[in-house]
């Protein structure tokens, strides 16, 4: 998992991370670094390093002549995403199954539990664009107890799928039913099914990348209707 924040460039990192994944740096924007220096009243090469771990995570891009900008998002990234997180989620739910401790699952059984209570007490989309959904995936990542993935998933792919639900906007019903794939994940992990754990957790972000795509579907059929208004988008 991401390690304790402690230098200079770490804390800028993470605080630049946290301003594009929410939307407070516009995407598509053009980064200006001495006018993040003087935010952060930093050098620049606390900067320059914090810059360069934005691009290796592909919130941030440099062209030649052009300079550093935010990401753009689109549905078809969107859905690379989805086909990456299927393959190695399923590998890390396999390895969970294998290596979480009795503790770890107790937590992992208990983190469910409150997810269902705050779906039930507030709104259930609140679930999916704050990080509820993504924390019973980062567990799992944690368990698995392999180091290429943790960093593969969590360092780079959870905060673009962030980001996604941070700045799109589109009702789901999916909120209760991935609650309940979540189970079903857990009760495989429990079980020590390492085989089933996997196929449950690939099914499971399929499903979401098929929300994913009906949802594009839709958006580029009223797309071509000129009297409708096009809507923006959240990923399930």
């Amino acid at each position: 998992m991401v390690g304790t924040v402690t230098t200079i460039a770490d804390q800028v990192f993470a605080e630049i991370r946290k301003a594009i994944v929410e939307g407070e740096i516009p995407q598509g924007s053009k980064i200006s670094e001495p006018e993040l220096a003087r935010r952060f009243g930093i050098s620049r090469g606390p900067l320059r390093e914090a810059m360069g771990r934005l691009e290796s995570s592909n919130l941030v891009q440099r062209r030649p002549n052009v300079g550093a900008r935010v990401i753009t998002l689109s549905y078809e990234q969107l859905l690379e995403i989805f086909h990456v997180r299927e393959a190695l989620e399923g590998m890390a739910a396999r390895l969970a199954a294998r290596h979480m401790s009795d503790d770890e699952i107790a937590g992992l059984r208990a983190l469910l539990m409150e997810h269902r209570r705050q779906v039930e007490r507030d709104d259930a989309q609140a679930y999916l664009r704050r990080e509820g959904d993504l924390d019973f995936h980062y567990r799992i990542v944690d368990g698995c107890r392999n180091s290429r993935l943790q960093g593969l998933l969590c360092n780079d792919l959870y905060h673009l799928v962030r980001m996604y639900r941070c700045q799109f906007r589109m009702a789901s019903p999916r909120a209760r039913r991935a609650l309940d794939e979540h189970s079903h994940i857990a009760d495989a992990i429990e079980g020590r099914d390492g085989e089933l754990a996997e196929i449950l957790m690939r099914r499971h972000i399929r499903a979401s990348r098929k929300n994913v795509e009906q949802r594009l579907s839709e958006d580029r059929a009223m797309s071509t209707r000129p009297e409708d208004v096009p809507r923006e988008a959240e990923p399930a």
